[in-house]
């Protein structure tokens, strides 16, 4: 479901640097930055760093890239 928004020009004119950045497109890039500000308010302990991390260990995980953990391996 799409909705209609307003938004400032200045937050329009930032998305549309960082979208370029990341090939995203602005909206896109704007429903990135939600996603990352609403995991970031119920977990304030992680960092940007950690919910990427975790972020891109779940894209992996769907795309069936993951292995068998071996704590003998360490």
């Amino acid at each position: 479901m799409s909705k209609s928004v307003n938004l400032s020009d200045k937050l329009i004119l930032e998305a549309q640097t960082y979208s370029k950045a990341s090939s995203r497109s602005v909206a896109k890039q704007i429903e990135h930055w939600a996603k990352i500000g609403r995991i970031a308010e119920d977990n304030p302990d992680l960092t940007y760093m950690a919910i990427n991390e975790i972020l891109l260990g779940i894209e992996d995980m769907k795309a069936g890239n993951v292995e068998e953990y071996d704590q003998n391996s360490l």
